[in-house]
């Protein structure tokens, strides 16, 4: 086979396999390489010298090599090189299978474009010493237009193809499915601001997913590539547009109201509206089918608890004294409603949980709690399924769940803080909340800070590059019925400033909400807690503390005093001590069960009655055949009203996951005081 022959071969493979597409490729291949792996591959015996060198040594077919070599087309996400084609003579078929194989085993790393269409040499004419004129034939392509650019900068137009090829990978590995037909639900029940304007170009995304999903791990680079030049910029580069914002912030579990309301307040702040619940009527139907299936219909019916339900070997303590000791002294009884400065136990003696669980409550015959106001978001709910014979729908091998204070199965403000996305892991964080006290509370409250260097960090200068010091969440527009807060904090010590560091609560706009706020300040692995419990007046300032911080690190000084007034909470006044009915582990840790999700203390109060409307259940409980269906699920949770119950099993729970404590007062033989860490 003559070399015009291979040349005409070349072309016509590579015509025949640019039909129908629109890009093609280059993979990662080292010029030099390529060259000697062109070289090399001949046979012996047919690249011998020629004149000073060897016969294919041509330096017209080397520059087309290195130029044009380890261009590859990406058909059904594998690599296809224009050397896969077959010839007639073994010599030139072992040049085309190694390099076909060595540019195959490199990754892509470009879109290939040109500025001329011509690659390489058709051919040239020598003439020799004795008159006769010879033709040189070389390797060459014609390129399609299409592939070709004479306006732009070549490297600028490849920049683009790469930047749009990355955004749409990490869009497609951080976007979950899942958040991609929640977000066209909100559209189809118009529940989200300027929501239509995207719907066309998520359906297209959700069929990229599913087609990514599909395609096995080695070739999803190469799907990405091609794909990412078929769509249209706002796919390719959906995770950096507000859209992408709210489906990355459902793919991580963020509470959908919230994440709506981020997106919304990005492309309309004054236009949030709360979405519909988000399922349809497939996804009821067909979680209603599995629910049906397993025999757990029965077990969507929950009410309060009662120690009724309970079995003696899951019980920590009972306190059978309490009752007659309350009732014996009508002047005790009033004694002890006085507040109680809780300040005056900052000496007493301390104990882990687990070893006062052991030790202390076998021997005690009377256990009563101090019930502090910012014990608040400790109160919490035993559930307990209607139809005691119920299967349970919980990992656990019991049917019983319990409800924290807002329906949150650990609420404080640090989770809030977390679930609206801001950062509870600085070495430093300023966290405010209100609207978290029953009556909806509009007021626009505000965290401030003015650090050391008088930098003023707050809603219009959120960000300290210098010191790092961050308000990620500036809630305008409280939700009903959602917990609003705001949060500063600062990431790297190593970054802040020494000096002091002013925290303030300002009122930017008073519209009726007369609860206060709450606060926590947080370094160190020690949470201050605030509770200031007065209304604040339109543009009313309040200082909450001040923190200094220098090479010995934090110290505090206290701006608020902490709060003595009594609040009733759940039927029971706050700052004095309460009688324990019982105390118990968390469902998921009773009949000897371990390691079911994280283990809860609770300590049952007498007369406390939730005044509330709990959730019965929530997915975190669910088994995992439930799970798929959690959209709905989370709808029922609200949903299923839970019957209430006067002695129903209610009062204050701590997680194991949480650094926390509790003064406890304990009677056996002696009467002792202690403080119980969590």
């Amino acid at each position: 086979m003559e070399f015009k022959q291979f040349k005409e071969l070349l072309q016509k493979s590579f015509k025949t396999k640019s039909m129908g597409e629109n890009h093609i490729f280059q993979t990662n291949t080292d010029k030099d390489e390529i060259r000697n792996i062109y070289l090399e591959s001949f046979p012996p015996g047919t690249n011998e010298i020629f004149r000073e060198r060897r016969e294919f040594d041509c330096s017209a077919c080397l520059h087309f090599i290195k130029a044009f070599g380890n261009v590859v087309f990406i058909k059904q996400n594998k690599l296809v090189s224009i050397w896969d084609f077959e010839v007639d003579d073994p010599k030139y078929q072992a040049v085309i299978n190694n390099l076909a194989e060595y540019v195959k085993s490199k990754p892509v790393i470009d879109v290939f474009v040109s500025r001329e269409r011509k690659i390489g040499v058709d051919k040239n004419f020598e003439k020799l010493e004795n008159g006769q004129v010879t033709e040189w034939h070389h390797l060459f392509i014609e390129l399609p237009e299409k592939y070709t650019n004479k306006k732009d900068s070549i490297e600028t137009i490849k920049s683009k193809y790469r930047s749009a090829k990355d955004v749409f990978k990490r869009s497609l590995d951080e976007i979950s499915q899942e958040s991609i037909e929640v977000v066209l639900e909100l559209i189809s029940q118009n529940s989200l601001y300027k929501g239509e304007e995207w719907k066309s170009d998520l359906e297209k995304f959700l069929e990229c997913k599913k087609n990514y999903l599909k395609v096995p791990e080695e070739d999803r680079e190469n799907y990405v590539w091609k794909e990412s030049t078929l769509v249209s910029v706002a796919i390719s580069k959906i995770r950096n547009h507000s859209m992408g914002t709210l489906l990355i912030d459902i793919s991580e579990n963020m509470d959908l109201d919230i994440a709506v309301k981020r997106y919304e307040k990005i492309v309309a702040p004054t236009n949030y509206k709360r979405p519909k619940p988000v399922f349809s009527k497939r996804m009821l139907e067909k979680a209603k089918e599995t629910v049906s299936e397993l025999g757990y219909m029965d077990s969507l019916k929950r009410r309060h608890a009662t120690l009724d339900d309970i079995t003696i070997n899951n019980l920590l303590f009972t306190n059978r004294d309490a009752a007659k000791r309350i009732e014996g002294d009508v002047f005790a009884e009033m004694e002890e409603e006085i507040a109680i400065d809780s300040r005056k136990f900052s000496k007493i003696e301390e104990i882990p949980v687990e070893a006062f669980v052991k030790e202390i409550l076998p021997k005690a015959k009377e256990v009563k709690v101090f019930f502090e106001n910012s014990k608040e978001n400790n109160l919490v709910s035993l559930i307990a399924p209607v139809n005691k014979d119920a299967p349970t729908m919980f990992k656990w091998d019991n049917a019983f769940s319990w409800a924290y204070s807002g329906n949150i199965a650990d609420s404080d403000i640090k989770d809030n803080v977390k679930r609206a996305g801001g950062n509870v892991e600085g070495v430093l964080r300023f966290s405010i909340q209100w609207n978290d006290r029953g009556e909806y509370d509009q007021n626009d409250l505000d965290a401030h800070c003015v650090e050391p260097g008088g930098n003023h960090i707050y809603f219009s200068n959120m960000r300290n590059p210098r010191t790092k010091g961050y308000l990620d969440i500036d809630i305008v527009d409280p939700s009903r019925g959602v917990p609003a807060v705001e949060n500063i904090a600062w990431a790297d010590k190593s970054k802040m400033e020494h000096g002091v560091y002013k925290f303030c609560v300002h009122n930017f706009s008073f519209r009726g909400g007369k609860q206060g706020f709450k606060a926590e300040i947080e370094f160190g692995g020690q949470i201050y807690r605030f509770d200031y419990n007065k209304p604040l007046k339109h543009k009313e300032f309040v200082p909450v503390a001040e923190v200094t911080f220098n090479q010995n690190g934090f110290t505090i000084k206290e701006l608020i005093p902490s709060t003595l007034s009594s609040r009733e909470m759940w039927g029971i006044n706050t700052q004095q001590f309460v009688p324990v009915s019982t105390i118990m582990y968390s469902p998921n840790y009773w009949d000897k069960q371990f390691g079911v999700g994280n283990k809860h203390y609770f300590f049952m109060l007498k007369g406390c009655v939730n005044s509330e409307k709990p959730n019965g259940f929530y997915n975190e409980f669910l088994k995992q055949e439930l799970v798929e269906h959690k959209r709905v699920f989370e709808a029922l949770g609200s949903k299923m009203a839970v019957t209430n119950a006067e002695d129903q099993l209610s009062g204050l729970g701590f997680s194991s996951t949480k650094r926390d404590e509790l003064i406890v007062k304990v009677i056996g033989q002696t009467e002792r005081v202690i403080k119980v860490r969590f």
